[in-house]
């Protein structure tokens, strides 16, 4: 008896049951033609670890009469997903069956698609209303066969499942709610919107990105080849003043670019505390609290993009402001609520003298900013010197132990997670912009480091890289050079994203045109490391580490002098510390002679270029969290370790459990991998460890970010920083967290001088 007539006899009523067709028409359910669909999606896949059988089986028991084919996909797909722990390919044939359904559903050649995007008529308004510029539309039509030839839709299947219904969700363009794009079409379509006219640049981006080297940022990826083409993720503003016409001015620069899809960086310092004498009223200030009340219910309200993403801002405050208690607690779960604001994010813009007086347990002065002007825009020594004149003047609120206010600080970490610290002298005194002024804040994922003002609101265009890709599987090397060739195509196209980007604001305009950074990350260290066989905290792993954001600091710098020599340098270029021969690693006294007798990378030379021709780019390397683009290309992300090694991941119809797909591989092909093993390993909380059976020679290589040594992370970050000219995210996890711990890990990282979100 064949193995459908078996599934029908096992399934009564099965045979009411019927589909209706993609044309309308009703047929009967055929079992073997839902395994015969099912099996073709496996080739190039070891069928050896898919039970084609078990999902047909699976599929027949979720249907019911007048399942619509593109359900039955649906269905099929979900249950491929819902076995990824018996291996992960079945997360490949997930996606093999949502992809093919999507491409039964749209139109194969992307110059229909860009007719239609363009033709769009609003069904409310019956106007005219182009999901795509006519620019890019007519760019399409006078290159039609081109594109179109070098588009190849096999790429799409090499999404796996969650990483494509991510696209499908938030990231390719929809008509009236149904998608209409491909992943190959968005694509397409973002190097188009980049690149405008050069097809050459547009389809070697495309390329690039389509067999997965490297990802631009979410806003890139939403907003590129539309009508408004916010391709920017960060912002960061500076308070234009204390006073309420410069409070809401900001409020509404913020709303702005909040519903521009771009996240928010606020510094707060300049705005007097609580009980502070107002001369233009009489009266007294309300303080901090119900002002980030306001921005709170403006980041609920204004959200990214039109519901793509939520509102994110994160307020920076310095450490001697007043009002610095009620600030840090005010993400805190209890409490009155009118003195929380739990949907805003919260740092502090440390100086060292802080963490001195903490370190001594000396006295610490709370100062208003109206009372004792000039701090923020201060730094170093100039801004010690500043502080302890009005000290001794006796121009502060309150004095306080420093170590009062640390353990306050502590305490907020633990409960949740927040403030972020970002220490301001070392953040001034290793950046390319610190001739500009004060750098007073960073962004919300704390890789942003850029000068902003009243009148300039810093702007960074991010893309990560993808690291995994650089590892030839087979010989267990990484290709640098193709490291670099990569890194410079990045490069060149943030430089152009600056130029061909909406603006939200003037502000933001007139700071990327004046210094036009950049920020170039990363995504899948981690995968890099279990491909190469590395453990995590290994020395060849650190080795590895600083090797790869060599190569890219200096390929970037290189394409970034490049462009210098073809279109001049930036506007505000003389003068900073680059101009005067200074690199980043200079700052922070590594020798790039050295580096050059093991990297090979010609240091020397590229100085000499530098000095001669500039940099069209003021900043370049930041590498950032990579949260939602990581999960597009199957990496772990941005520098972190694996968390653990099983995982959920959330999509709409429901949350699927994964296991590390590098154990995974490693313990099927040992034949141990078992539901008793995933059990145990759930068990575990997702580590290996204490599990007996398991080889010892895997256990350090699939160790979890729990089990590694923080200090090893925090050195991790450190061997890279001499190479990230703005600031890098990351995350230190602590499964039991107390005072001495947290107080030791913050010590040892701004010794080492980094800059830390607690999780």
């Amino acid at each position: 008896m064949s193995d459908s007539h078996k599934l029908l006899r096992e399934f009564s009523g099965i045979d009411k049951i019927y589909v209706v067709k993609r044309d309308g028409r009703n047929e009967a359910i055929h079992c073997e033609k839902i395994t015969k669909r099912v099996r073709a999606m496996c080739y190039g896949l070891n069928e050896s670890y898919i039970d084609v059988e078990a999902v047909t089986k699976r599929v027949v028991s979720g249907l019911y009469p007048g399942v619509t084919t593109v359900e039955l996909d649906n269905l099929a797909a979900e249950t491929c997903a819902s076995m990824i722990t018996k291996h992960h390919e079945y997360a490949i044939l997930a996606a093999r069956l949502a992809v093919s359904n999507l491409h039964k559903e749209t139109k194969s050649r992307f110059s229909d698609v860009i007719e239609d995007l363009f033709a769009y008529i609003n069904p409310r308004t019956k106007k005219h209303s182009p999901l795509v510029t006519k620019s890019l539309r007519d760019f399409v039509r006078e290159n039609a066969e081109r594109l179109d030839n070098a588009i190849d839709y096999q790429r799409d299947y090499t999404y796996n499942y969650f990483g494509f219904k991510t696209l499908e969700r938030s990231y390719l363009l929809k008509i009236n709610g149904k998608v209409h794009e491909r992943p190959q079409h968005m694509l397409m379509r973002v190097s188009i919107g980049i690149h405008t006219s050069d097809i050459d640049s547009a389809i070697e981006t495309y390329n690039l990105m389509s067999e997965k080297w490297f990802t631009h940022a979410s806003p890139t990826l939403f907003n590129a080849g539309t009508p408004k083409p916010q391709l920017s993720s960060c912002f960061l503003i500076t308070m234009k003043d204390d006073s309420i016409e410069g409070i809401y001015d900001t409020l509404k620069e913020c709303a702005i670019i909040s519903k521009n899809a771009g996240g928010i960086g606020i510094n707060v310092h300049n705005i007097r505390s609580l009980g502070t004498y107002i001369a233009g009223t009489n009266g007294e200030s309300n303080g901090l609290v119900p002002m980030l009340r306001v921005f709170n219910s403006t980041a609920r309200y204004v959200d990214q993009g039109g519901n793509k993403r939520p509102g994110a801002f994160a307020m920076y405050l310095e450490p001697w402001h007043p009002d610095v208690f009620q600030f840090i607690e005010m993400r805190k779960n209890t409490g009155a609520e009118e003195i929380r604001a739990r949907d805003l994010f919260f740092a502090l813009w440390i100086p060292d003298l802080f963490m001195r007086r903490v370190e001594s347990n000396d006295k610490w002065t709370l100062m208003d900013p109206h009372e004792c002007p000039g701090l923020p825009e201060l730094w170093g020594e100039n801004f010690d010197n500043l502080y302890e004149k009005y000290e001794r003047e006796g121009r502060g609120r309150q004095t306080i132990k420093a170590q009062e206010l640390w353990y306050a600080i502590i305490e907020c970490q633990i409960e949740t997670g927040n403030p972020f610290m970002l220490y301001k002298d070392s953040c001034n005194r290793k950046s390319n912009h610190q001739h500009l002024g004060t750098i007073r804040c960073s962004n919300l994922c704390t890789e942003i480091v850029e000068y902003s003002s009243p009148d300039e609101t810093a702007v960074c265009n991010l893309a990560s890289i993808s690291l995994a890709k650089f590892v030839d599987r087979d010989n267990l090397t990484f290709d640098f050079d193709k490291l670099q060739e990569v890194t410079k195509v990045v490069t060149r196209n943030l430089n152009k994203v600056i130029d061909v980007s909406f603006y939200p604001v003037e502000e933001a305009r007139r700071s990327n045109m004046r210094h036009r950074p950049i920020g170039i990350g990363v995504q899948g260290l981690a995968d890099t490391f279990c491909l190469l066989r590395y453990p995590f905290d290994s020395p060849e792993a650190a080795d590895l580490n600083k090797r790869i954001f060599e190569t890219m600091y200096f390929a970037s710098l290189d394409a970034s002098c490049q462009l210098a020599v073809d279109q001049g340098t930036y506007e505000s270029y003389q003068g900073s510390p680059v101009s005067r021969g200074i690199l980043q690693p200079d700052m922070w006294g590594v020798d790039t002679e050295e580096l050059s007798k093991v990297s090979g990378l010609d240091w020397s030379g590229l100085r000499a270029r530098i000095k001669m021709y500039g940099l069209r780019n003021s900043l370049l390397l930041a590498p950032m969290p990579t949260a939602s683009t990581s999960q597009i290309l199957g990496n772990n992300e941005s520098t972190e370790p694996f968390t653990s090694n099983v995982f959920s991941r959330r999509v709409l119809s429901g949350e699927f459990q994964i296991v590390n797909p590098y154990l995974l591989d490693d313990l099927t092909k040992l034949g141990l991998w078992s539901d008793e093993l995933k059990t145990a390993i759930v068990l575990n909380q997702g580590s290996i460890q204490h599990i007996d059976g398991i080889p010892k020679e895997l256990k350090p290589l699939y160790k979890t970010v729990w089990e590694i040594s923080q200090k090893k992370i925090i050195d991790m970050a450190a061997g890279r920083a001499p190479f990230i000219d703005q600031s890098q995210s990351l995350n230190l996890h602590l499964a039991q967290p107390n005072y001495g711990k947290i107080t030791s890990m913050h010590f040892y990282a701004w010794r080492k001088v980094c800059y830390i979100i607690p999780s």
